[in-house]
């Protein structure tokens, strides 16, 4: 166990991003994000970022390769580069379970290797919540968020901040720092953990369960009758899926350049109208069945296919970015389904 007193800080992150590239949460306005670290830049004071450290390894948008003629010829080249070695401080245990989910897409065959090659060269060192917000529910999908997991797990107690290594990556990275880490007791961090697990119990959500999802079969799911009431406020703006640290669906485009092609990837939203559109139709025509998707495959499809883990990390950001406030903690209770 290791500690710095936040005074230092700066002192931890300059270390840090002499040999590395360092993101950290910090304020943008009224949100928070993350950021490359430049100095004199703060850490802020939010439970969590407004999107979720999901960019770091799937980006909202990238270019994959470029095809060019050059006279009959037809070249493709590849516009990859080896990822730097990158550090992540401060991310919260929902957004660290959901890298999980995502490996569990992108990193099985076919391999994505511009999701591994990004992955491969992250170093994340988590921050437990102190505060969590009322639209936290990350406990329900078994997240313990005064310990979660990461390469080094970091707390914070009172004007201290202490970091533990959990992974080789995490231990190697303790072992470059160690002229502004000092050693620690641990006794501080099971003060803090003691202290976030009382505040999570006493949250408005605290005793939500998806477990009752698993009761029934997928087609009892699917038919439920209340799908129709619960889209019908639905304006299909797609902001859950942007904000969603699990969301993986994208789409491949062309851009003509004029000298060329570029083939890049980018976010799509399965509550697009256009998202299922192909040459021959559409097969999702209304907003019933784009509203059911989302929802089937966070409680439903994905647990189905993954050793029953669900595909939510309760980090509550569809709860607190939804414009008509519609969210997966209603529409789990609205299906009335008991565990």
């Amino acid at each position: 166990m290791k500690k710095i007193s936040m005074s230092q800080i700066d002192s931890l992150f300059k270390a840090i991003a002499q040999n590395e590239a360092l993101y950290i949460p910090t304020d943008k306005g009224d949100i928070a994000e993350f950021a490359k670290y430049e100095d004199g830049m703060t850490l802020t004071e939010k439970y969590n970022t407004n999107r979720s450290a999901k960019d770091f390894f799937f980006p909202q948008t990238e270019n994959l390769y470029d095809i060019r003629m050059n006279g009959l010829k037809l070249e493709i080249k590849d516009t990859r580069k080896e990822c730097e070695d990158f550090v992540v401080f401060g991310v919260r245990g929902c957004d660290v379970r959901a890298f999980d989910i995502l490996d569990r897409v992108f990193l099985v065959d076919p391999i994505d290797t511009y999701y591994k090659n990004r992955r491969s060269h992250a170093t994340i060192i988590s921050l437990a919540c102190n505060r969590p917000e009322e639209t936290c529910f990350c406990n329900a999908f078994g997240i313990d968020a005064s310990d979660p997991n990461g390469d080094i797990t970091a707390w914070k107690h009172g004007d201290t901040i202490y970091m533990d290594a959990k992974t080789e990556k995490g231990e190697a990275l303790i072992a470059k720092l160690g002229a502004v880490l000092e050693d620690a007791d641990s006794a501080p961090v099971e003060e803090v953990k003691s202290a976030v697990k009382t505040v999570m119990s006493k949250l408005p959500l605290a005793n939500t369960s998806f477990e009752g999802m698993k009761q029934n079969d997928l087609l009892t799911h699917f038919k439920n009758e209340k799908w129709a009431q619960l889209s019908e406020s639905c304006i299909g703006c797609g902001t859950c899926t942007f904000v969603c640290p699990t969301c993986q669906c994208y789409d491949i485009r062309e851009f003509d350049t004029g000298n060329g092609v570029k083939k890049f990837r980018c976010w799509d939203s399965c509550m697009y109208s256009d998202f299922t559109k192909m040459a021959h139709g559409n097969p999702r025509t209304s907003q019933l069945e784009r509203f059911r998707q989302r929802f089937m495959h966070k409680l439903v499809y994905y647990p189905d296919n993954n050793d029953g883990i669900f595909g939510c990390v309760g980090c509550g950001r569809c709860i607190a970015k939804c414009p008509i406030s519609m969210n997966i903690v209603k529409v789990e209770k609205a299906l009335e389904v008991e565990a």
